[in-house]
């Protein structure tokens, strides 16, 4: 029964065919997390909040099933302002208004019961590459206290700055950044 609520709530490759169910982000405990070493001395970590999202899920054909992610440049925040407002200039992002990053999936390969390969092209900085998301399912199942359908799960990556033109003072400053993805996401009404 894990295998198939795997299966189910990771196989967000394709355009449903089918009748799907709509899952919706639940923002207050999702969470995208990065970290990258600064000069060999430390380790820096910094988050992306208020990022929006919609898993089509279809239970019957879960390789029709599908997901797409977005969230505000401007919500990065790295717990210090200087950082941020760098990581906003044209050395990096040069953020605008409305720039978001978005992920949305293309395939998945069940790997055991409880995780998964989550293919999918992420767009950052008017670049888009295909990721790979090593993904676990942490649990699908009614919510306690909302009464209604739940999934949960972690994913993790790591990207090259660089490959999305953000590769400034690498290699001094780490181009390899490790994404962190805890996300739940509750069924809609």
């Amino acid at each position: 029964m894990k295998t198939l609520a795997f299966a189910a709530a990771l196989a967000l490759s394709t355009t449903a065919t089918y009748a799907a169910d709509t899952y919706t982000l639940e923002s207050s405990h999702s969470q995208v997390v990065f970290s990258y070493n600064h000069l060999g001395f430390s380790t820096t970590h910094g988050m992306f909040a208020g990022f929006e999202g919609e898993i089509s899920f279809d239970e019957a054909d879960p390789a029709a099933s599908s997901v797409s992610v977005s969230m505000p440049v401007k919500s990065m925040f790295t717990g210090w302002e200087q950082r941020d407002s760098h990581f906003m200039s044209a050395d990096f992002f040069g953020v605008e208004d409305g720039d978001m990053i978005t992920f949305t999936s293309t395939g998945i390969e069940v790997t055991g019961d409880d995780t998964a390969k989550i293919t999918g092209d992420l767009s950052m900085n008017d670049v888009t590459k295909s990721v790979v998301l090593d993904a676990k399912l942490n649990k699908a199942d009614t919510h306690p206290m909302e009464n209604k359908a739940w999934l949960g799960f972690d994913a993790s990556t790591t990207l090259l700055r660089s490959d999305f033109g953000l590769g400034a003072f690498a290699p001094a400053i780490g181009d390899e950044v490790e994404v962190m993805i805890s996300v739940e996401a509750q069924k809609a009404e």
